[in-house]
């Protein structure tokens, strides 16, 4: 099978110098172990998918590295987080860097033992799905920020995409294995939504009905790109609101759904608190929602938020991919429907962003960024929107058009 060359190598690398362990957590099937194994070909390779494997980690944790010695990799180490003081142990024994390399399909936050019993020994990385850089072969690996200095370098490694092409990726998704082989889309989102249900969501809490989380995943695509109202989706689905939250929390722990939260600070109290919801694998989405072409995607009323969707999780992987957890990404919404769909804090200034699909970017679309002239003691940076038009230009004196393919 082809590997495609993922941007987060050199952060993982990176990590392995200064710490003794390393966790790659991401969704399943985003490529961690692949990777994993594609860098580090000298490291044993040990999975607790194999049942007599985990046996032994559970019952026998004390000596299970003593069978496994490091430098290993250790897939899906979320089955055995008693593992984790053991690591500890070895870690401070030893001193040594690069040690253990661990995966988990959960996000860190949500791993136990692990911020307790690894602090100051473990750098963590998530990984997502492929990025439109990697997909495309292009080098390029800065975290996006719509700066003169960003797009100057950016212009130097560019590859050029299609309108066509674009909605084809966002159809497909950004599933390693879709690139890779020859893979009927249908029946690989099938099978993935029935082992993320039968794997991940067992795992992560009793799901009663599993009929009706498949339906709750398909009305959270639906919802993509919206504000997140956890009562019009409960009572759509016919659970209750903290069911709703509960399950909610199962897909955000384990790289399905990102919360973009909103910007409020300093700025008026009309601005809406409410976070925004996104899937962040736009096949899967896809998927779920029944969207079974590019073609009718494209056409579809979900298009616009289908796009969003898109521009967001390539922004987050370019931060992602560099090594930064958790990137200063909000939205903005006030009660006067000013919206502004990304904001990048960064070094004190904030980059207002609006994302359209449009090949034909106006000053219309940048309207809401003044109301960021009214907070205090931080100054706007360059605004940008996000489109389909094929060219960097200048909307205004602090505004640019950013097409796709710069991200």
């Amino acid at each position: 099978m082809r590997y495609i060359k993922r941007h987060i190598e050199s952060t993982i690398q990176k990590a392995a110098k200064i710490f003794s362990a390393v966790l790659i957590t991401g969704a399943r099937q985003v490529g961690k172990t692949t990777l994993l194994k594609h860098i580090t070909t000298d490291v044993q390779y040990t999975t607790l998918d194999d049942p007599i494997l985990l046996q032994s980690a559970i019952e026998e944790a004390g000596s299970f590295f003593k069978t496994t010695p490091p430098p290993v990799i250790v897939d899906e180490i979320k089955y055995a987080p008693n593992l984790f003081p053991y690591i500890k142990m070895i870690a401070d024994e030893t001193g040594k860097k690069g040690q253990f390399y661990l995966t988990g399909s959960q996000q860190f936050k949500m791993m136990k033992n692990v911020s307790e019993s690894l602090a100051g020994r473990i750098g963590i990385v998530n990984l997502l799905g492929l990025s439109l850089r990697e997909i495309k072969s292009d080098i390029f690996d800065m975290p996006f920020i719509p700066t003169q200095a960003y797009l100057d370098k950016r212009k130097m490694t560019v590859k050029s995409i299609d309108y066509k092409e674009v909605w084809e990726i966002i159809h497909k998704g950004a599933m390693p294995a879709m690139y890779a082989n020859e893979v009927d889309w249908q029946m690989f989102y099938g099978a993935y939504t029935k082992t993320y249900i039968e794997r991940d969501v067992r795992e992560l809490t009793q799901v009663g009905d599993e009929l009706k989380f498949v339906k709750f995943m398909a009305v959270i695509a639906s919802r993509t790109s919206q504000m997140l109202n956890l009562t019009a989706i409960s009572n759509e689905i016919g659970i209750s609101v903290p069911t709703a939250d509960r399950w909610l929390s199962i897909l955000i722990s384990s790289n399905i759904v990102y919360l973009m939260q909103p910007f409020y600070k300093n700025i008026t109290k009309r601005a809406i608190k409410t976070p925004k919801l996104y899937f962040l694998d736009t096949g899967l989405a896809a998927y779920l929602t029944k969207w079974n072409t590019p073609e009718v995607l494209e056409a579809g009323a979900m298009s616009g938020a289908f796009f969003e969707s898109f521009v967001v999780a390539e922004v987050l992987k370019s931060y992602y991919n560099a090594g930064v957890l958790e990137p200063a990404l909000y939205y903005y919404r006030d009660k006067d429907q000013k919206e502004i769909d990304i904001i990048i804090q960064q070094d004190g200034m904030l980059y207002p962003i609006e994302i359209k699909k449009t090949a034909n970017p106006r000053k219309e679309h940048i309207a809401s960024f003044s109301v960021l002239n009214k907070i205090k003691d931080i100054q706007a940076g360059t605004g940008a929107v996000i489109c389909m038009y094929d060219k960097c230009i200048k909307i205004d004196e602090n505004n640019i058009t950013v097409p796709i393919m710069y991200l």
